[in-house]
């Protein structure tokens, strides 16, 4: 997803900022006096407090800058402000009912906030591109691994 924007929720946005300033703030911290202890302790090939503290500085590294890629490239949407209400974009929460009569809730979020198990299911996920630009009443098909599935918008809704 280079190059692209990354949109995502407000909420989302706060939950990515807040993951990098305890990272950043609090974790780390922590690691670096614990390695440099670690340290002072004589031989670094045989201490399991400096080598796994390095280990996990190098983990929270990769994290804090995969997440300020993430949040640079952000684009706040709030759900709410959407002018057209009646069509599922970014935001939206949906009932669907597949061709069983079951109902799921699904909303669509960024793809840095998606939970499936809460259905948030990613903006570019093959479901919420299927969905894009639905109203009540339509029928969209999804290809998913276990074969075509078939959804009807039920109710559309922004929180």
């Amino acid at each position: 997803m280079q190059g692209k924007t990354n949109p995502v929720t407000p909420a989302g946005y706060a939950a990515m900022k807040a993951r990098y300033d305890h990272l950043l703030g609090t974790e780390r911290p922590e690691i670096v006096e614990i390695v440099s202890w670690a340290a002072g302790n004589g031989d670094r090939s045989e201490n399991g407090d400096y080598l796994y503290g390095r280990k996990r500085m190098r983990e929270i590294d990769r994290e804090l800058a995969h997440l300020a890629r993430r949040m640079k490239a952000a684009r706040v949407i709030d759900p709410a402000e959407q002018p057209d209400k009646s069509r599922a974009f970014f935001g939206a929460t949906l009932r669907l009912a597949d061709e069983d009569d079951e109902e799921r809730v699904v909303t669509l979020v960024g793809d840095d906030e998606q939970d499936a198990s809460a259905g948030r299911i990613g903006w570019s996920s093959p479901l919420a591109r299927a969905l894009k630009g639905a109203a009540v009443g339509d029928l969209r098909s999804v290809r998913l691994p276990g074969g075509l599935k078939e959804w009807e918008v039920v109710a559309i809704d922004y929180a």
